[in-house]
């Protein structure tokens, strides 16, 4: 009879760890299968951009976009015609290294139909020199160098303005080249170059007009600026550097949420910390 009741107990205990193995397997499934669903909805994205700031900033904009779902893979490009030419084809899903007039100009002459999602940073240009430590000071017939072309010439022309240096034809706006000058009381010499060599010229020239990434790369800081771009001035806001993609694919849920992304504290203070003012968010 006790060997009856201990058959009994032995296959009874063994029952009820069956039954634990099959509650534990599946709760094991369940969560395979949770995780499977999540790895299924993550969504990979493809984005050119250049190396500096562009790649830069997107890669610490990687962890809050994979707790979001998003895979971001960045592809970088060192020219301005590539990373268009591969959004445009559907290698891939955006790009971040441009600015509208530029975007405008590509469309019209490779007959490509992206537009821009949304800003993120803007790069300021900044007046620089070797000579003075004050623009009051700029002695009169003093060479400013400002760049040759004519995307960054107007914009260096309206900084010269604002920074009360020469007045401009009004109607000229952005495009203004050095013919609209329509006041000129230092009789300052206004010489065009490569925006490139204007940070290696500067000790050649009274004033140096530059671009925030070459000045950047040339170890050049805001601080030492003797007049920069105002946030709010027309040339930050037309040249602010936007996220561009293809046309229709604006609503895209997982585009929308890197641009909530790259629009984030988060980003902002990476930038912030990161650049010294020679890039500065938009939002």
């Amino acid at each position: 009879m006790k060997k009856f009741f201990a058959v009994l107990l032995t296959g009874a205990l063994a029952l009820g760890a069956v039954g634990c193995g099959n509650k534990t397997d599946e709760a094991a499934d369940a969560t395979a299968t949770e995780n499977k669903e999540t790895q299924a909805e993550a969504v990979t994205l493809k984005i050119g951009a250049s190396p500096t700031p562009h790649a830069e900033i997107l890669e610490a904009a990687k962890e809050e976009l994979a707790a979001k779902g998003i895979n971001l893979e960045i592809v970088e490009f060192t020219d301005y015609v590539l990373p268009n030419l591969s959004l445009d084809s559907g290698d891939l899903d955006a790009n971040y290294f441009q600015h509208v007039p530029y975007l405008d100009s590509f469309n019209e002459e490779h007959g490509t139909t992206l537009v821009s999602l949304g800003t993120v940073h803007y790069e300021p240009m900044g007046v620089y020199s070797t000579s003075v430590t004050d623009l009051a000071d700029l002695p009169d017939g003093a060479k400013v160098g400002v760049p040759a072309d004519g995307t960054n010439g107007g914009r260096a022309l309206l900084l010269l303005e604002a920074s009360g240096l020469i007045k401009l034809d009004p109607a000229a706006g952005i495009s203004a080249t050095k013919l609209d000058i329509k006041e000129n009381p230092k009789n300052i010499e206004i010489v065009e170059m490569e925006a490139a060599q204007l940070p290696l010229s500067i000790g050649d020239l009274g004033l140096a007009v530059i671009n925030g990434n070459y000045a950047m790369q040339n170890g050049l800081k805001t601080e030492d600026a003797l007049a920069i771009e105002a946030a709010d001035s027309l040339a930050t806001t037309t040249y602010a550097n936007i996220v561009a993609v293809r046309s229709g694919d604006e609503t895209r849920p997982e585009l929308v949420t890197l641009l909530e992304v790259l629009n984030s504290q988060t980003v902002s203070d990476y930038i912030n910390n990161t650049y010294g003012g020679a890039v500065k968010p938009m939002f």
